[in-house]
């Protein structure tokens, strides 16, 4: 049941990632931020609707496009935003950038740059809860690209034989780097494939973040009673390229100048908040906070030093 309470919690966590996406958009154009940065802008509503489900105890495995999954988790903004930055506060000291954020007192076990290994490091994860004999679970974000690598069947067809406390959670944003959904899976859909293993399969609406968290929470539920994986494929729509600075001529013209035709946050605003009785002047409220939030984060960062040179040496262990 969606309270007020959770619903004021679902709007400010995609208002936090909108406004973190945006902010390092910014600073990437402005050439504050080093490497490659790949935004969620757009699919704030199934990063919020699926971690509000969960405890700290539980886990999630991200991807290349993980910020929205680390902040909805608990991940500080601050730290995230200092890794952006290559500062030594950030959660990789400032050497593991965008791709690589991780918080495990807070479940966050990393973003991770390689496609489909979130599901990989999700079952170790689920194998682990379940010989230890907890009652958590894990969710293992990927997108569409990443539904037909080889480890995506083989981390299915393991979580199934063991029934592991697993969630498989596709982001289906019509796009795998450049590759239009159509061009790389022969389904309309990716969840039928769930049926091939004897688990349950569905396609919700990623934008609407109520739906999202229902869905998340039916799986959550099923695998902490020991029934084992569900996969969710949660359609949703990438609004930058694949990273930052695409030029995204794989896109149509209509869709590279109106790239946020479906917006999750805006859907929450017109059609969710009179569910639960939050009026405009509420929403202002949790806006700004969000905002102020980030502002913080971006200015705190900014101020910080740099790694040593001899940094370089931390953290490398040798046989």
């Amino acid at each position: 049941m969606i309270t007020r309470e959770l619903a004021e919690k679902l709007y400010r966590t995609m208002c936090e990632i909108r406004e973190f996406e945006l902010a390092a958009s910014h600073h990437y154009k402005e050439g504050d931020l080093p490497g490659f940065i790949h935004l969620s802008l757009g699919q704030e509503a199934c990063a919020a609707g699926a971690c509000a489900t969960l405890t700290d105890a539980d886990y999630i495995a991200s991807n290349h496009r993980g910020h929205g999954h680390c902040l909805a988790k608990g991940a500080s903004p601050r730290h995230m935003m200092a890794e952006l930055f290559a500062k030594k506060e950030g959660y990789g000291k400032g050497r593991g950038g965008s791709m690589h954020i991780a918080d495990v007192s807070k479940g966050v076990l990393g973003a991770n740059g390689i496609v489909g290994q979130s599901m990989g490091l999700g079952l170790g994860a689920a194998l682990s809860l379940q010989v230890r004999k907890k009652s958590d679970c894990v969710i293992a974000f990927f997108g569409e690209g990443a539904s037909s690598t080889g480890i995506a069947h083989e981390a299915m067809n393991m979580a199934a034989i063991w029934k592991l406390p697993i969630i498989f959670f596709c982001e289906s944003n019509r796009y795998a780097e450049l590759s239009p959904y159509s061009a790389h899976v022969s389904l309309e859909t990716i969840a039928p494939r769930a049926a091939s293993y004897g688990f349950p399969g569905v396609t919700i609406n990623g934008e609407d973040v109520f739906e999202v968290h229902d869905a998340v929470h039916r799986a959550a539920e099923r695998a902490r009673s020991g029934m084992g994986p569900t996969l969710i494929e949660a359609k949703a729509s990438r609004w930058h390229g694949h990273y930052e600075g695409d030029p995204q001529v794989y896109k149509t013209k209509e869709e590279r100048d109106n790239p946020s035709t479906f917006d999750p946050i805006a859907f929450f605003e017109t059609r969710l908040a009179g569910v639960v009785g939050l009026n405009a002047k509420e929403l202002e409220r949790i806006r700004d906070r969000a905002k102020a939030t980030i502002v913080d984060a971006v200015q705190w960062a900014s101020t910080l030093s740099e790694p040593s040179s001899e940094a370089i040496y931390e953290d490398v262990y040798e046989s």
